[in-house]
């Protein structure tokens, strides 16, 4: 895809940046202290376009090795033939885990590059459907003490305006419970959410499900491993016998079309989740939603609310983003223009190009690995 010499992309830079979390954190299966954003800057006329992944910073190598060379010179308004080379550049790579989030970062700054070089919003040049998108709080980590806990979700609720919040659940299956409890008393009516992250059995899932019935919990992500699509269905259709009125999530870990497809075909989600920054970026994202669309199956963004906040609002059957507090944290830090909320939404900032953000390089220099 190569382009006039005065209209290529002339330039790829790639670099890693860890940043520690406020507290230990964990979750039903894993436990962190840091995160690492693996950011991508290309130039082309006059413009810089910007994407990102969370993911490790041995991204950095293959970006560089593997990728530019498919990059630089290139068309900057034909990414549709950029990101078909690159996906085929990594078949004896493996396409899912670490090559998806490579090509994901440098999608996203592919869009954000044309949208700049077109002098419109990303949102615009997708085709605006809203304006705005609705968020949930998504923390509530399971090395949380029930006091952090109720504090953290009950602040998204009284003074952002979330309708919804959500929990991790799954390192202490008898102490879960109680957080829920502790949770739905912290929020009042606001729809309450639980990720297990994968740490339950189908059996166990469903008896807890169950279990918590009293609380009305809405969502239950990954109740068991998303691999398991069997045991997905299995929940999902447990708990719909049991007339309970709970979403069954999953998608974070979708990678490929093929992956969607899966979950969906399956029936193994009420709501598909898809993440612009390990699905191919952008360009994966749309796809995602398209297949979701067929499906007649609505679509939630997977965190980093920077990056999707103008992908949500093109694409049809969007339920809302989540407003993962590493991200947020993160991003409001590394970036000029990271959005806020508002009454419960997010909004693009329809006077920017693009994404509308900007790396604070010397704000960010600190975390460089």
């Amino acid at each position: 895809m190569t382009a006039r010499p005065d209209a290529a992309i002339r330039a790829l830079r790639v670099g890693a940046y860890r940043v520690p979390t406020d507290a230990p954190e964990a979750d039903g299966t894993f436990r962190w202290d840091a995160t690492t954003l693996v950011l991508v800057e290309l130039d082309a006329a006059g413009e810089t376009g910007m994407g990102y992944t969370y993911a490790d910073a041995s991204l950095v190598r293959l970006i560089d090795d593997h990728l530019r060379s498919l990059v630089v010179g290139a068309d900057p308004m034909a990414i549709a033939g950029i990101a078909e080379q690159l996906w085929a550049s990594v078949r004896n790579l493996g396409r899912s885990g670490l090559a998806a989030c490579a090509i994901s970062a440098v999608d996203g700054a592919l869009w954000d590059l044309k949208a700049k070089c077109l002098g419109v919003p990303l949102a615009q040049l997708l085709g605006t459907r809203r304006t705005a998108v609705p968020v949930y709080g998504s923390g509530g980590f399971t090395s949380y003490a029930d006091d952090r806990l109720r504090d953290q979700l009950g602040r998204w609720v009284e003074e952002d305006g979330c309708r919804w919040v959500k929990m991790k659940i799954g390192a202490d299956a008898d102490h879960d419970g109680q957080r829920v409890a502790a949770a739905r008393d912290a929020v009042g009516d606001a729809g309450l959410f639980i990720d297990a992250n994968g740490a339950h059995s189908s059996r166990s899932a469903i008896a807890f499900a169950a279990r918590i019935a009293e609380y009305r919990v809405g969502w239950f992500e990954e109740p068991v491993s998303s691999d398991d699509l069997n045991g997905l269905s299995a929940v999902r259709e447990a708990v719909g016998a049991q007339g309970l009125a709970v979403d069954i999530a999953a998608g974070e870990y979708a990678y490929t079309p093929d992956d969607f497809r899966r979950l969906l075909q399956c029936g193994a989600v009420d709501v598909l989740q898809a993440d612009a920054t390990r699905c191919g970026g952008i360009s994966g994202f749309l796809q995602a939603a398209a297949l979701s669309d067929a499906f007649h199956i609505d679509v939630s963004a997977h965190c980093a609310p920077a990056l999707h906040r103008h992908v949500a609002c093109a694409v049809p059957r969007l339920r809302h983003i989540e407003w993962f507090h590493d991200h947020v944290r993160l991003e409001s830090r590394l970036f000029d223009g990271a959005p806020e909320i508002d009454r419960g939404v997010i909004t693009p900032d329809w006077s920017r190009p693009g994404h509308g953000l900007q790396f604070k390089h010397a704000d960010a220099r600190q975390y460089q690995i």
